[in-house]
């Protein structure tokens, strides 16, 4: 049995009351960061991997269904605004297409062959990357997907959280991260998605920050797409600037970034 189906350690939730509940979930998910550190080290590799060829300018790519594939395009979509990058640099695909996204579509998941129509429609570059996710390690879409990427010569990793799948054979660099059974028995958007959520944030900031895009520890190329990414922009050229705020952020909005705006005060003095 797949150790993510094994039946929770708890029985009776219904009998629970509300503090035991929310107790004994918190009680799982401290186990998620511990399980996740046995991995480090793959998870490491595969980004040593990814860096030279996003470098070189591939893509990441993630594919999953369900969670999973919603998680992807999560991380995601998060990298343009966080860190100035193009939104076709990481790219996630769900199966069933956006509108799985919000509501599962029937079967989309067990097609082996329509991940990689679906990457395709973006153009395929030797120097890309892509990683399937998929708690089970079964799921075909991904499954699929990551063979044919593999056989097209690109680099391939996985997140999945049971041990010796399919899905971990099929790929380069296997992230195994087992988190053992849900609360829920079965209920994989848990701790198995909380683990893939932060094997995620690993790899796209790791990856991010060794593309320059962060300086010190500061998102220096982050989008001023609102007043409080603005504000927090402004903060960030008078440390830098020694500036007033109003000159600062008069500064951050002429030059559209604040390492633009840093540059520019740094060469004019």
């Amino acid at each position: 049995m797949k150790t993510t189906e094994s039946s929770s350690y708890y029985d009776n939730l219904e009998h629970m009351s509300i503090p035991e509940l929310i107790g004994n979930i918190n009680r799982e998910d401290h186990t998620v960061a511990v399980a996740v550190g046995k991995v480090l080290p793959v998870i490491g590799q595969l980004i040593e991997q990814i860096v030279p060829r996003m470098q070189a300018g591939g893509r990441l790519f993630y594919i999953g269904a369900g969670t999973s594939g919603r998680l992807g395009i999560l991380d995601a979509s998060e990298c343009p605004p966080t860190y100035g990058v193009p939104f076709d640099m990481v790219i996630g695909i769900i199966a069933g297409g956006d509108v799985a996204i919000r509501k599962a579509v029937e079967n989309a998941e067990d097609d082996p062959e329509q991940a990689w129509e679906d990457i395709k429609e973006f153009g395929i570059r030797e120097e890309d990357t892509v990683i399937g996710i998929a708690a089970s390690g079964t799921t075909p879409y991904v499954i699929g997907g990551v063979e044919m990427a593999k056989k097209a010569g690109l680099l391939t990793g996985c997140i999945t959280c049971n041990s010796d799948s399919p899905l971990s054979k099929a790929v380069a660099y296997p992230i195994e991260v087992i988190v053992g059974p849900e609360f829920v028995t079965g209920s994989t958007r848990m701790k198995a998605g909380t683990a893939q959520k932060m094997v995620l944030n690993m790899i796209s900031t790791a990856v991010m920050i060794k593309l320059g895009k962060v300086k010190g520890n500061k998102m220096v190329d982050m989008q001023l797409s609102n007043e409080k990414l603005v504000i927090r922009g402004t903060k960030m050229v008078m440390e830098a600037t020694g500036l007033d705020v109003e000159r600062a952020q008069h500064l951050l909005l002429k030059c559209g970034s604040v390492r633009a705006a840093v540059e520019n005060f740094e060469s004019s003095r």
